[in-house]
């Protein structure tokens, strides 16, 4: 279907501001830009979605965010924000956080994790364990799943294979447009390279900060090459006009073929980053909707 008419509209708004591509600089530079940006949809008159509670804390020396939902159903979540392994941060996370652990009746855990380039892989996934284990901890009686969007979709992918590997009980896990394929070879990568809020060269800086030596082999991050059998049950939401779409649905088939239990929920007419714009995109919210729907499922189990 062609590109949501409402997404047209903001990426317009977007080009008129400026906000062409999300690289351009160096990382701090980058990270300052992309910062303006999530903090620039809120609006003057912006109110957070009200929870419980939220406390910022430290996860064994992980800077973490705590939501408590405004109706706690007994599941938490740890979620890792998007931003290339090299931006953004609690608040820039901070109302799609909110919204998680509303939907979801769940605790959520934002993590802090550390960022490339001055904290190149593992460290980010590293922090995400360390985040995993501090929850696990916390809430013993609680099922515990993970998710995020864009790299801290391919963090959370990550860390349900290190989860496995140290016998660590994770209920599923939740994947917004992940990054899987750090060859960027797929066809969605040539089509949806230029226009659509993610480019081509984005990506491709992000990779470089984040793995300077290249990703082949780093199964964490190549993860279509991953053994993934026995990881945590999975739901992988793309988005049509996004680069990283067929390397997201490749990974739903990757998780399929080796037993996993997986839903994909395809975005059509969305683009990359869809669930920052809740409450702006009539698609994004129902997309969203069905893809917490299913989480909750699994976590509920």
């Amino acid at each position: 279907m062609p590109l949501d008419p409402q997404f047209r509209t903001v990426l317009d708004a977007l080009a008129a501001a400026g906000f062409e591509r999300l690289t351009g600089g160096d990382a701090p530079a980058a990270r300052e830009r992309y910062r303006t940006l999530a903090l620039s949809r809120r609006g003057p008159g912006f109110v957070p979605e009200p929870v419980a509670g939220v406390e910022d804390t430290t996860a064994d020396g992980v800077p973490v965010r705590v939501y408590t939902p405004a109706q706690d159903r007994g599941s938490a979540v740890v979620y890792l924000h998007g931003g290339g392994w090299v931006v953004g941060d609690l608040d820039t996370h901070d109302p799609l956080c909110r919204r998680v652990a509303n939907a979801l009746g769940a605790v959520v855990v934002s993590v802090d994790y550390r960022l490339a380039p001055e904290h190149p892989f593992p460290a980010g996934l590293d922090d995400a364990v360390t985040a995993l284990r501090w929850t696990l901890a916390r809430h013993p009686d609680r099922p515990v799943g993970a998710a995020g969007d864009s790299a801290g979709a391919s963090l959370a992918a990550g860390l349900a294979l290190r989860a496995r590997d140290a016998g660590l009980p994770l209920a599923g896990q939740l994947l917004f447009y992940p990054a899987t394929d750090p060859s960027m070879s797929s066809p969605s990568v040539r089509d949806n390279g230029e226009g659509y809020f993610l480019t081509h060269a984005d990506m491709a800086w992000f990779l470089a900060q984040y793995l300077p030596g290249g990703g082949a082999g780093v199964v964490e991050v190549d993860l279509l090459a991953a053994d993934v059998q026995g990881v945590a049950p999975a739901v992988v939401a793309t988005a049509e006009f996004d680069p990283l779409r067929d390397e997201g649905a490749a990974y739903a088939e990757h998780l399929a073929a080796a037993g996993v239990p997986v839903e994909h929920v395809p975005g059509p007419g969305l683009i990359h980053g869809y669930a920052a714009f809740l409450g702006v995109v009539d698609a994004a919210d129902a997309t969203a909707v069905r893809a917490l729907g299913s989480f909750g499922r699994l976590l509920a189990v």
